[in-house]
């Protein structure tokens, strides 16, 4: 069977599992001195969009993961990630927009690979070397699924069509896809903690390639586009003024994509070198 993207999104969670597994095996035989790095991820993740433009850490959720980080020099390095996290928005909670009174959650899953470049000499697990601050920019590929609630139940929101795609009334507005790529940029401080062990502090922003993280965008559409779907009905205008009556009234911006953000510590430790050649600098 073919390694698709949907492949790789379903078998995240499995994967997440397997990495506290993998880092006790290695640390029944660490290795000394060497450039690779195998860690993971904890703290929290949050939204920036349509529902919340501007409040840093809003509504803030669980976040995890598992990175493998590749230190190229003492000033550079190069990581792959796979994180996931939860992001929410509500007019109701970030009183952005209160009478829209729109509301979402969603599950995120990311894998990106970025740069990093140390503001000081830093070697993993040489203490003469304690710590440094360091920014890092990069990119990859997320997958995401927007629900709302009513009365306790949460629906999934792109099936529904909220905003009249795939219509013929709205041919201009196709339905959106759940995976997008992502640019990611950000700042941490790593520092040393024993030969084996690296920790961080990192805050990093996700820019999508999407406008519908939220399932938020456009205008509110005719009602006549959702026939007899009650549920589409009621979840695409839940306004506290003129409900149903909303129609070409702005119910997003179109011209800002969705944004997200990790936030947290991070734990590393230092694995074999997979070269047999090793670089004095990291013997």
């Amino acid at each position: 069977m073919p390694v698709t993207s949907q492949f790789i999104f379903d078998n995240y969670r499995k994967i997440i599992l397997l990495v506290p597994l993998f880092l006790i095996l290695l640390f029944a035989n660490p290795a000394r001195g060497q450039r690779n790095e195998l860690g993971f991820f904890f703290g929290g993740s949050y939204y920036i969009g349509d529902l919340n433009p501007s409040k840093q850490f809003a509504m803030t959720r669980i976040g995890a993961g598992g990175l493998y980080r590749f230190n190229i020099n003492e000033s550079l390095a190069l990581r792959v990630n796979g994180f996931w996290g939860n992001v929410a928005g509500s007019d109701a909670i970030v009183k952005y927009n209160e009478t829209r009174n729109l509301q979402f959650r969603s599950n995120i899953f990311e894998l990106t690979v970025q740069g990093e470049v140390n503001f000081l000499y830093f070697t993993p697990g040489e203490m003469d070397t304690p710590s440094t601050p360091y920014i890092f920019a990069g990119g990859g590929f997320i997958r995401f699924n927007p629900q709302a609630e009513i009365d306790g139940q949460w629906y999934n929101l792109k099936p529904l069509n909220t905003e009249g795609q795939g219509s013929e009334l709205y041919p201009n507005r196709k339905p959106y896809s759940l995976t997008s790529h992502n640019f990611l940029f950000g700042i941490g401080y790593k520092f040393n903690i024993t030969r084996q062990f690296t920790g961080a502090f990192e805050w990093g922003m996700r820019r999508t390639g999407t406008d519908y993280l939220d399932d938020v965008s456009k205008t509110y559409p005719d009602p006549e586009v959702f026939g007899n779907n009650s549920l589409a009905m009621e979840l695409h205008d839940r306004s506290l003024e003129n409900r149903g009556e909303n129609v070409n009234f702005q119910r997003g911006n179109p011209n800002t994509n969705d944004w997200y953000s990790f936030a947290g510590i991070i734990l590393t430790i230092r694995i074999k070198d997979f070269s047999r050649q090793r670089c004095p600098a990291y013997n």
